[in-house]
């Protein structure tokens, strides 16, 4: 059976989850929603509509939606969309290999090429995107977003809307907390507190106080 989709989202990262979504079988994408800029919804993504998220109703008995955006405070748009009924899809790309033994929460993305070992855990809404690595009993909180070539070592965990730049690496056994930032190309070598930005090799904290949700 056909699975239709509405995508969250009408910027760049959008049209890359159309195209991820684009190699699933069974799975077609129909529509786009924004929240923010009515104008938007003149326009068509890859050909399809754009339509306001007051009209998401219309989809949640014949679709399931998943969040494109970058931001870790995505939670609004997601909750905004939640309202209105819809429920989420899981989307994991035909490349990426998955252990049997993983626990993905309800609207994750796991983008080509990426690898998650035994025992991972993502919560919901976690965006891992292209070639990222995920080793055995690691733990990531909902909202997280990894980027492309993050290496993240067994046993490490993650709390909520945390961000992991691009190709950086967390060692393992180290836990990292809620809404922090990652650095591209950091090397965590030791565990960091809630709301901190950290970079460099080693990671080294260099702000304090992210702002959460």
């Amino acid at each position: 059976m056909l699975q239709k989709i509405v995508i969250l989202g009408t910027r760049w990262l959008a049209e890359e989850v159309f195209d991820l979504i684009s190699d699933i079988p069974g799975c077609e994408v129909t529509a786009f929603v924004e929240n923010m800029d009515r104008e938007r919804c003149e326009m068509s993504i890859e050909g399809l509509p754009v339509v306001w998220v007051d009209e998401l109703h219309k989809f949640k008995d014949t679709h399931l939606a998943v969040c494109a955006l970058g931001s870790t405070k995505r939670g609004l748009f997601i909750e905004e969309a939640t309202k209105h009924g819809i429920e989420f899809a899981t989307i994991v790309h035909p490349t990426a290999r998955i252990s049997s033994r993983c626990q993905l929460g309800e609207g994750c993305i796991v983008g080509s090429n990426s690898v998650l070992s035994t025992h991972a855990a993502l919560g919901k809404h976690v965006f891992l995107n292209r070639g990222v690595l995920i080793g055995h009993h690691v733990r990531i909180g909902d909202l997280c977003s990894i980027q492309c070539g993050a290496n993240i070592a067994g046993l490490a965990e993650l709390g909520e809307r945390t961000y992991v730049g691009m190709s950086a690496v967390i060692l393992d056994r180290v836990s990292i907390g809620s809404d922090c930032v990652i650095g591209a190309g950091a090397v965590v070598t030791s565990d960091l507190p809630n709301s901190v930005q950290a970079m460099g090799v080693p990671a080294q904290i260099v702000k304090t106080e992210i702002e959460g949700k």
